[in-house]
């Protein structure tokens, strides 16, 4: 941002990789506990856990507001509590980023939705993402810019370094191996008509499950197993050199099975120049525009993925040109300059 506007105190719940990068670039973080709403805390017990840790993260973080004189709080995520109490204490403006859709969690969402509307400003990740508040004003799309540069690595190369044929059709998905990312989606296309007589089909999974979910990996190799198409899976865990998967793939897949606020494996494979072939829901619409920039297909559906990838085996111009047509369209609407013009703008309003 601007340093002659703004100057960032960042507060983070661990010395990781990002408040190492931040501290290199100058930019001051703290590190302490934050109250953090996870799917795994949906239950009675869980919800009692997380009010407790939530108390005690907003006192802490209110205290730090007041003393350090901050101007406005901006929580970079909906399910990090503590930045609203904290604007409340210290008087400042509040807001707070909507990353999640929170689908499966009808009964309980509309009472923290009001939690949310607390907020002075609720910038979403994607119109999907903004729907979930029934056009309340706070409530308005604001799309992430692109992180990274991404691009293709060497195709030859990178297919020797992963063990892939040369004359392969690599359809590769990217990020955590989960529940609903839509990996088996994958799986099950492999054995649907008419991909299930193409040998040279064959799915690039690079991702790992998080920790504690190995299941998820050991349930997709005993998928394939069941489904003969074990040989057309390769395994190649994750990968720090991701232009390395993008120069194998002919094609990249983000086959999710719930709807994915604006994920960054169909951001990052399209700026990159690649044929994405999308789920047909959450935010992926508003990355992937159907027989232009790449294809959409029904989410949950291997049979339409599976018809949609095989006429694109079938027609490599076809995939080539809407690559082509992603990389142009994708890194215009989504750059980052953009973002922080946007984001910068809103903090002038709101401290106005």
């Amino acid at each position: 941002m601007d340093p002659t506007r703004y100057r960032a105190l960042v507060v983070l719940p661990d010395h990781g990789v990002l408040a190492a990068d931040l501290r290199a670039l100058g930019i001051e973080v703290l590190v302490r506990p934050l109250a953090v709403l996870r799917r795994s805390l949906m239950s009675p017990n869980g919800i009692g856990r997380v009010v407790a840790s939530w108390a005690a993260d907003a006192g802490g973080l209110g205290r730090l507001a007041r003393s350090r004189d901050v101007a406005l709080v901006h929580t970079n995520t909906s399910v990090t509590l503590g930045g609203a109490a904290a604007a409340r204490v210290a008087g400042v403006p509040h807001v707070w980023h909507v990353r999640e859709i929170y689908a499966g969690f009808e009964r309980w969402f509309p009472a923290y939705r009001r939690l949310l509307l607390s907020a002075q400003a609720l910038p979403c990740v994607s119109r999907a993402a903004s729907l979930q508040f029934d056009g309340a004003p706070e409530a308005f799309v604001l799309y992430d810019g692109l992180a990274v540069k991404p691009r293709r690595g060497d195709r030859a190369q990178a297919r020797a370094a992963l063990g892939l044929a040369p004359d392969a059709f690599v359809i590769a998905v990217l990020g955590r191996v989960s529940g609903w990312k839509g990996q088996d989606v994958l799986v099950r296309a492999l054995g649907e008509e008419p991909l299930r007589g193409r040998e040279d089909a064959v799915a690039l999974v690079a991702g790992a499950p998080a920790r504690g979910e190995e299941r998820h990996r050991r349930e997709l190799h005993a998928l394939a197993a069941r489904l003969g198409v074990s040989a057309r899976l390769y395994d190649v865990g994750f990968q720090e050199d991701v232009e390395l998967v993008y120069g194998a793939a002919d094609v990249v897949a983000v086959p999710s099975k719930q709807p994915d606020p604006l994920p960054n494996a169909a951001l990052e494979a399209s700026a990159a120049g690649c044929c994405v072939v999308a789920a047909a829901h959450g935010g992926l619409p508003e990355i992937v525009r159907d027989r232009e920039t790449g294809r959409l297909v029904a989410p949950r559906d291997p049979a339409a993925l599976a018809g949609v990838l095989a006429e694109l085996a079938s027609d490599s111009d076809q995939g080539a040109r809407l690559g082509a047509a992603a990389a142009v369209d994708v890194r215009a609407r989504f750059a980052r300059p953009r973002l922080l013009d946007e984001v910068q703008a809103l903090y002038d309003r709101l401290l106005a």
